[in-house]
């Protein structure tokens, strides 16, 4: 027992475990947005065919202001299409992951944005609150006030909520699921997940190997199993079984449990981890896949 507290003690006191700094965390740093001339480290590079037009890649400002927060903060956004056909478009609001910021992502929102056809969907993502060169600080609030200020900016072009899909990647399924269940400016048509986690609670004890409290390591309280349960809309979630970060028993699979809206589908990726979904199972395999469940 005494060692047990120790150990508890050590991680809720020491660097080495921090979900707030470890979860918020904006990564590596950048001067400016280069999206498709980015050269630095990527998951994954697309080939020439899924090369979008130089018009089509647009990166601008928004303003974001949250629940309880007395002045906006300026975030970068980025819309992958043609913005004159935001009115009659489906769209992908991509929520991205932990670290990095949208020069990383930008080869997954690129493929998004080809899921079908050439430049068939639009996608539009942006960088939380102090990743990229976005402001910040970074909070649970701003999170989705951030993924609101990209929704309410669509909206202002003419997107409607039967066209709008939302898509979130480890973190951002945080801000994704949250919006799916409690809309802000429209409510989301369906949701997608990739990499999920089930909560603060459920990282924790993946991290620690211990059944101790969120609370000991973490203020924040992300709760995407709790969350979920509160989602109507088509849901589509996948994670790689070999999922070195997250384990799939006690993330995916708990929120897909969860999960009793319309229609759901899982897909459970062998031999893949947890950023390499996409690639393991074949970029054909994956856009096919989400064709099917974005028309259907």
């Amino acid at each position: 027992m005494t060692r047990i507290y120790l150990l508890l003690l050590l991680v809720a006191t020491s660097g080495c475990f921090n979900l707030d700094a470890d979860l918020l965390n904006p990564g590596d740093k950048i001067t400016s947005y280069q999206m498709a001339a980015y050269t630095g480290k990527v998951d994954f590079r697309l080939d020439s065919t899924y090369t979008l037009p130089k018009d089509f890649v647009n990166v601008f400002t928004l303003q974001s202001q949250g629940i309880g927060e007395t002045s906006p903060t300026t975030i970068y956004a980025a819309y992958l299409g043609d913005t004159t056909r935001i009115a009659t478009d489906t769209v992908i609001v991509y929520c991205h992951g932990y670290d990095h910021h949208m020069d990383f992502y930008y080869p997954r929102a690129q493929l998004l944005a080809n899921v079908g056809s050439k430049d068939r969907f639009g996608v539009m993502m942006m960088d939380f609150r102090s990743f990229g060169l976005s402001q910040g600080p970074p909070s649970e609030e701003g999170l989705y006030a951030d993924v609101n200020a990209a929704i309410t900016w669509l909206k202002s072009k003419g997107l409607t909520g039967d066209r709008l899909i939302l898509y979130g990647f480890s973190l951002g399924g945080v801000p994704a699921t949250y919006l799916a269940a409690n809309p802000r400016s429209l409510s989301a048509e369906k949701l997608i997940l990739e990499s999920p986690f089930a909560s603060t609670g459920s990282i924790t004890a993946d991290a620690t190997g211990l059944n101790i409290p969120a609370s000991a390591v973490t203020t924040l309280k992300f709760d995407n199993a709790q969350q979920i349960k509160s989602v109507l809309q088509p849901f589509f979630w996948t994670s790689g079984i070999n999922d070195s970060f997250l384990n799939i028993t006690t993330n995916g699979d708990v929120i897909f449990a969860n999960y009793h809206g319309v229609y759901g589908e899982a897909h459970r990726i062998p031999g893949a981890d947890h950023s390499t979904v996409p690639q393991t199972w074949g970029f054909n395999n994956y856009t096919d896949s989400l064709l099917k469940f974005v028309t259907r």
